[in-house]
Protein backbone atom coordinates (compact mmCIF):
# COMPACT_ATOMS: atom_id res chain seq x y z
CA UNK A 1 0.00 0.00 0.00
CA UNK A 2 1.52 3.20 -1.04
CA UNK A 3 1.67 5.37 1.90
CA UNK A 4 1.56 8.99 0.05
CA UNK A 5 -0.61 11.35 0.76
CA UNK A 6 -0.71 12.96 -3.17
CA UNK A 7 -4.16 12.95 -4.41
CA UNK A 8 -5.81 11.70 -1.10
CA UNK A 9 -9.24 12.48 -0.15
CA UNK A 10 -9.28 12.93 3.71
CA UNK A 11 -11.94 13.40 5.99
CA UNK A 12 -10.81 15.20 9.73
CA UNK A 13 -12.95 15.27 12.54
CA UNK A 14 -12.76 18.46 14.75
CA UNK A 15 -10.57 19.77 12.24
CA UNK A 16 -11.61 23.31 12.38
CA UNK A 17 -8.91 24.51 15.11
CA UNK A 18 -6.13 22.91 16.50
CA UNK A 19 -4.71 19.56 15.89
CA UNK A 20 -7.06 18.51 13.67
CA UNK A 21 -6.52 22.00 11.64
CA UNK A 22 -2.56 21.29 11.98
CA UNK A 23 -3.03 18.14 10.24
CA UNK A 24 -5.11 19.28 7.43
CA UNK A 25 -2.40 22.24 6.61
CA UNK A 26 0.51 19.38 6.44
CA UNK A 27 -1.70 16.77 4.79
CA UNK A 28 -2.27 19.37 2.14
CA UNK A 29 1.47 20.44 1.93
CA UNK A 30 1.86 16.69 0.94
CA UNK A 31 -0.41 17.09 -1.81
CA UNK A 32 -3.69 15.63 -0.66
CA UNK A 33 -6.22 16.36 -3.26
CA UNK A 34 -9.15 17.61 -1.02
CA UNK A 35 -9.74 18.25 2.73
CA UNK A 36 -12.83 17.86 4.69
CA UNK A 37 -12.93 19.22 7.58
CA UNK A 38 -15.93 18.30 10.15
CA UNK A 39 -16.68 20.54 13.29
CA UNK A 40 -19.44 21.62 15.23
CA UNK A 41 -18.02 25.20 15.12
CA UNK A 42 -19.47 26.70 12.17
CA UNK A 43 -17.74 30.02 12.10
CA UNK A 44 -14.01 28.17 13.11
CA UNK A 45 -15.04 25.52 10.24
CA UNK A 46 -15.17 28.60 7.18
CA UNK A 47 -12.30 30.35 8.53
CA UNK A 48 -10.43 27.23 8.62
CA UNK A 49 -11.07 26.65 5.24
CA UNK A 50 -10.81 30.24 4.18
CA UNK A 51 -6.90 29.90 5.62
CA UNK A 52 -6.58 26.58 3.92
CA UNK A 53 -7.41 27.68 0.42
CA UNK A 54 -6.27 31.11 0.54
CA UNK A 55 -2.71 29.20 0.78
CA UNK A 56 -3.13 25.65 -0.53
CA UNK A 57 -5.77 26.61 -3.67
CA UNK A 58 -9.19 27.11 -4.34
CA UNK A 59 -11.52 23.40 -3.03
CA UNK A 60 -8.43 22.28 -1.33
CA UNK A 61 -10.59 22.40 1.86
CA UNK A 62 -14.62 22.06 2.08
CA UNK A 63 -16.49 22.57 5.72
CA UNK A 64 -19.21 20.64 6.63
CA UNK A 65 -21.13 21.61 9.91
CA UNK A 66 -20.37 17.94 11.92
CA UNK A 67 -21.74 16.78 15.31
CA UNK A 68 -19.74 13.08 15.33
CA UNK A 69 -22.10 11.39 18.23
CA UNK A 70 -25.39 12.21 16.21
CA UNK A 71 -24.45 13.27 12.17
CA UNK A 72 -22.82 10.10 11.16
CA UNK A 73 -25.32 8.87 8.31
CA UNK A 74 -25.92 12.33 6.94
CA UNK A 75 -22.87 13.57 7.13
CA UNK A 76 -20.89 9.88 5.69
CA UNK A 77 -22.99 9.62 3.36
CA UNK A 78 -23.29 13.48 1.64
CA UNK A 79 -19.43 13.29 1.54
CA UNK A 80 -19.41 9.87 -0.20
CA UNK A 81 -22.00 11.19 -2.85
CA UNK A 82 -19.60 14.11 -3.65
CA UNK A 83 -16.31 12.03 -3.72
CA UNK A 84 -17.02 8.59 -4.14
CA UNK A 85 -14.01 7.27 -2.08
CA UNK A 86 -12.75 8.79 0.67
CA UNK A 87 -8.56 7.90 1.31
CA UNK A 88 -7.97 8.92 4.74
CA UNK A 89 -10.42 9.06 7.58
CA UNK A 90 -8.71 11.62 10.78
CA UNK A 91 -10.84 10.56 13.96
CA UNK A 92 -9.57 13.46 15.45
CA UNK A 93 -12.91 15.23 17.68
CA UNK A 94 -12.30 14.75 21.28
CA UNK A 95 -13.17 16.41 24.57
CA UNK A 96 -10.94 16.51 27.80
CA UNK A 97 -13.72 17.75 30.60
CA UNK A 98 -13.51 15.14 34.06
CA UNK A 99 -16.80 16.65 34.96
CA UNK A 100 -18.51 14.90 31.79
CA UNK A 101 -18.11 11.52 31.78
CA UNK A 102 -20.50 10.35 29.67
CA UNK A 103 -20.10 12.95 26.69
CA UNK A 104 -16.32 12.04 27.16
CA UNK A 105 -16.93 8.46 25.94
CA UNK A 106 -19.65 9.76 23.72
CA UNK A 107 -17.69 11.66 21.85
CA UNK A 108 -13.91 9.89 22.28
CA UNK A 109 -15.00 6.89 22.15
CA UNK A 110 -18.39 5.72 20.74
CA UNK A 111 -18.24 8.32 18.30
CA UNK A 112 -14.78 7.89 17.41
CA UNK A 113 -15.55 3.91 16.17
CA UNK A 114 -18.93 4.27 14.65
CA UNK A 115 -16.96 6.45 12.46
CA UNK A 116 -14.02 3.90 12.37
CA UNK A 117 -16.56 1.49 10.99
CA UNK A 118 -18.63 3.41 8.48
CA UNK A 119 -15.40 4.19 6.74
CA UNK A 120 -13.53 1.15 6.83
CA UNK A 121 -16.22 -0.45 5.66
CA UNK A 122 -16.90 1.99 2.70
CA UNK A 123 -12.88 1.58 2.06
CA UNK A 124 -12.55 -1.97 2.41
CA UNK A 125 -11.12 -3.91 -0.73
CA UNK A 126 -12.63 -7.26 -0.26
CA UNK A 127 -15.94 -5.11 -0.80
CA UNK A 128 -15.15 -3.35 -2.99
CA UNK A 129 -13.43 -0.26 -1.89
CA UNK A 130 -10.17 1.18 -3.01
CA UNK A 131 -8.37 0.39 0.95
CA UNK A 132 -7.23 3.57 3.18
CA UNK A 133 -6.03 4.44 6.35
CA UNK A 134 -7.91 5.62 9.15
CA UNK A 135 -5.89 7.69 11.93
CA UNK A 136 -7.32 7.80 15.43
CA UNK A 137 -5.99 10.53 17.72
CA UNK A 138 -5.21 8.32 21.07
CA UNK A 139 -3.23 10.31 23.93
CA UNK A 140 -0.30 9.47 25.77
CA UNK A 141 -3.36 8.67 28.01
CA UNK A 142 -3.80 5.66 25.63
CA UNK A 143 -0.61 3.61 27.82
CA UNK A 144 0.38 5.61 30.60
CA UNK A 145 -1.47 6.60 33.64
CA UNK A 146 -1.67 9.03 36.35
CA UNK A 147 -4.39 10.45 39.04
CA UNK A 148 -5.46 13.00 37.64
CA UNK A 149 -8.03 12.30 34.32
CA UNK A 150 -9.42 9.08 35.22
CA UNK A 151 -12.51 9.42 32.52
CA UNK A 152 -9.99 10.67 29.76
CA UNK A 153 -7.73 8.56 30.36
CA UNK A 154 -10.22 5.74 30.48
CA UNK A 155 -11.37 7.17 26.90
CA UNK A 156 -8.18 7.20 25.88
CA UNK A 157 -7.35 3.74 26.31
CA UNK A 158 -10.30 2.42 24.64
CA UNK A 159 -9.18 4.25 21.50
CA UNK A 160 -5.65 2.35 21.46
CA UNK A 161 -7.51 -0.82 22.25
CA UNK A 162 -9.55 -0.06 19.96
CA UNK A 163 -7.06 0.54 16.99
CA UNK A 164 -4.93 -2.18 17.78
CA UNK A 165 -7.86 -4.75 17.46
CA UNK A 166 -9.72 -2.85 13.82
CA UNK A 167 -5.89 -2.24 12.71
CA UNK A 168 -4.95 -6.35 13.73
CA UNK A 169 -2.84 -7.71 10.55
CA UNK A 170 -5.64 -10.09 10.27
CA UNK A 171 -8.10 -7.46 9.43
CA UNK A 172 -5.76 -5.82 7.11
CA UNK A 173 -4.96 -8.18 4.79
CA UNK A 174 -8.70 -8.82 4.76
CA UNK A 175 -9.47 -5.41 4.29
CA UNK A 176 -6.45 -3.66 3.23
CA UNK A 177 -7.34 -0.38 5.27
CA UNK A 178 -4.93 0.50 7.75
CA UNK A 179 -5.57 1.44 11.06
CA UNK A 180 -2.93 3.41 13.30
CA UNK A 181 -3.33 5.69 16.38
CA UNK A 182 -1.28 8.87 17.60
CA UNK A 183 -0.57 9.67 21.06
CA UNK A 184 0.67 12.74 21.52
CA UNK A 185 1.80 14.14 24.75
CA UNK A 186 1.15 16.94 26.69
CA UNK A 187 -0.09 19.59 23.73
CA UNK A 188 -0.74 23.34 23.65
CA UNK A 189 -4.82 23.91 22.51
CA UNK A 190 -7.88 25.27 23.65
CA UNK A 191 -8.71 21.42 25.17
CA UNK A 192 -5.67 21.60 27.77
CA UNK A 193 -5.88 25.46 28.43
CA UNK A 194 -8.70 24.69 31.55
CA UNK A 195 -8.82 20.99 31.85
CA UNK A 196 -11.39 19.95 34.07
CA UNK A 197 -10.47 17.75 36.03
CA UNK A 198 -12.88 15.74 38.50
CA UNK A 199 -12.31 16.68 41.75
CA UNK A 200 -12.65 20.36 43.07
CA UNK A 201 -10.76 19.41 46.13
CA UNK A 202 -8.09 22.40 46.48
CA UNK A 203 -5.62 20.45 47.28
CA UNK A 204 -5.83 18.19 44.08
CA UNK A 205 -6.59 21.08 42.20
CA UNK A 206 -3.17 22.53 43.38
CA UNK A 207 -1.07 19.25 42.45
CA UNK A 208 -2.68 18.73 39.54
CA UNK A 209 -2.02 22.55 38.45
CA UNK A 210 1.74 21.45 39.71
CA UNK A 211 1.73 18.43 37.46
CA UNK A 212 0.58 20.07 34.30
CA UNK A 213 3.36 22.84 34.62
CA UNK A 214 6.26 20.22 34.89
CA UNK A 215 5.04 17.76 31.68
CA UNK A 216 6.88 18.31 28.39
CA UNK A 217 4.20 20.59 26.40
CA UNK A 218 4.58 20.81 22.50
CA UNK A 219 3.23 23.07 20.20
CA UNK A 220 0.32 21.80 17.69
CA UNK A 221 2.83 21.71 14.69
CA UNK A 222 4.27 19.09 16.24
CA UNK A 223 2.04 16.79 16.34
CA UNK A 224 0.70 18.12 12.67
CA UNK A 225 4.13 17.18 11.63
CA UNK A 226 3.58 13.50 13.47
CA UNK A 227 0.56 12.95 11.37
CA UNK A 228 2.82 12.93 8.18
CA UNK A 229 5.32 10.78 9.71
CA UNK A 230 2.89 7.97 11.02
CA UNK A 231 0.89 8.20 7.79
CA UNK A 232 3.90 7.49 5.67
CA UNK A 233 5.59 5.01 7.98
CA UNK A 234 3.32 3.20 10.04
CA UNK A 235 1.92 -0.27 9.92
CA UNK A 236 -1.22 -0.97 10.38
CA UNK A 237 -2.20 -1.50 14.25
CA UNK A 238 0.50 0.05 15.28
CA UNK A 239 0.51 3.50 17.65
CA UNK A 240 3.09 6.37 17.87
CA UNK A 241 3.92 8.51 20.54
CA UNK A 242 5.00 12.50 19.50
CA UNK A 243 5.98 13.99 23.18
CA UNK A 244 7.82 17.20 23.97
CA UNK A 245 7.86 17.91 20.05
CA UNK A 246 10.67 14.99 19.68
CA UNK A 247 10.32 12.75 16.91
CA UNK A 248 8.00 9.92 16.53
CA UNK A 249 8.27 6.23 18.56
CA UNK A 250 5.92 3.52 18.37
CA UNK A 251 4.68 2.44 21.94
Amino acid sequence: MAKDLKNKTVVITGGAVGIGFEIADRFLQKGAKVIVILDINEKQGAEAVKTLNSKHGNNKAVFIKCDVTSDLEAVSKKIIDLYKHVDVLVNNAGILNDLAPRKTIDINVTALIEWSFKFWNHMRKDQGGNGGTIINLASIYGFRVDPYLPAYQASKFAVQGFTKSLGDSYNFKRSGVRVVAINPGFTETALTETPNGFDSDKQYRSDFAKFLKDQAWQKVESVGQAAVDVFERAESGTAWLIEGARPIVEV
